[in-house]
């Protein structure tokens, strides 16, 4: 049966009700335990990490014993965990991103996905992250769909038997970019109980139709990662908060209404060269921006109980 994965609130929302976390590939100029320890230091209750040839390379020797050693320091350091894939070079060093799961030979994304599943499965991951990827020029659009809903089934199938749920990603110039994209995806895989969504919400200001408080409202019963940056309409370029035009208390307030309570992690991949002064000021932001949620919710909570 097609369900939800979340189930929308409507008391207002508390502070507790969105948790915050820091993506790794905004550290990317940091050792993975020193990010790490930055992160926890800060506050962030989580991390967005991404698999990558010096943060947890999937391929290099001893992974298992590597995955172990990070499950304890998540542990002592108290963060969750969401896994994400979306790796510049890690499998081509010529080509970003390549292969995906629409080009001729697909395998070696295939592989990858399958790793990042069984180290989600390892880290007890809230979730495991992936995207479709750009369509080749010389594939038809309905044959970069097939190769996407096979690619995708077969990474249903691993993360089922794993236990893990998958978040497929809407990214700006893909072949799956809006969340109408994903509910097609979804509706040809089937609506697998495993397959949620990741949304990251300067996307939704950069493509979507909607506002970005409704885009979050349509895609809460799905969620299982989110993102967060800010972000201008029609320019897929992940700004610190406050430089874009995202409306950030109203976002959150409709986060926090979904019923969503997964990692809500800050994407900024472009700014390692000053990630720990970046990393903190983002939380600041979110702290204010989140208790003007809050005030919001409760007003709106009260409004409602007056009439």
């Amino acid at each position: 049966m097609d369900s939800p994965l979340n189930s929308p609130v409507t008391s207002p929302m508390t502070s507790s009700d969105i948790r915050f976390g820091y993506g790794t590939n905004g550290f990317a100029n940091h050792r993975l335990e020193d990010a790490l320890a930055v992160i926890a230091d800060l506050g962030y209750e989580g991390v967005a990490l991404t698999l990558d040839h010096d943060h947890l390379d999937p391929f290099a020797p001893e992974l298992p014993r590597r995955v172990e050693a990070l499950a304890a320091r998540l542990d002592r350091l108290g963060l969750a965990v969401v896994i994400e894939t979306g790796a510049r070079y890690l499998l081509d060093p010529r080509r970003k991103h390549a292969p995906t799961l629409l080009d001729d030979e697909p395998a070696a994304r295939l592989d990858f996905l399958r790793r990042a599943v069984d180290i989600g499965a390892d880290l007890g991951a809230e979730a495991v992250s992936f995207w479709a990827g750009v369509r080749p020029s010389p594939v038809s659009r309905g044959l970069a769909w097939d190769r996407l809903v096979r690619g995708c089934a077969e990474v249903v199938e691993a993360a089922d038997a794993a236990g893990v749920r998958l978040g497929f990603e809407p990214e700006p110039g893909m072949l799956v970019e809006t969340l109408d994209d994903w509910f097609a995806l979804r509706g040809k895989l089937g609506a697998p109980g495993c397959f949620g969504l990741t949304l990251d919400i300067g996307h939704c200001r950069c493509v979507e139709p909607l506002p970005v408080a409704d885009c979050v409202t349509k895609a809460g019963p799905y969620l299982v990662n989110v993102q967060i940056d800010d972000m201008r309409r029609d320019v897929h370029e992940h700004l610190e908060f406050g430089s874009g035009e995202v409306d950030f208390p109203a976002a959150l307030r409709a986060l926090a209404e979904t019923g969503y309570r997964g990692l809500t992690a800050v994407e900024l991949p472009r700014h390692s060269h000053a990630a720990p002064a970046v990393a903190r000021t983002s939380l600041a932001f979110l702290t204010h921006a989140r208790a003007a949620a809050e005030f919001l919710s409760a007003t709106r909570v009260a409004e409602e109980v007056s009439l």
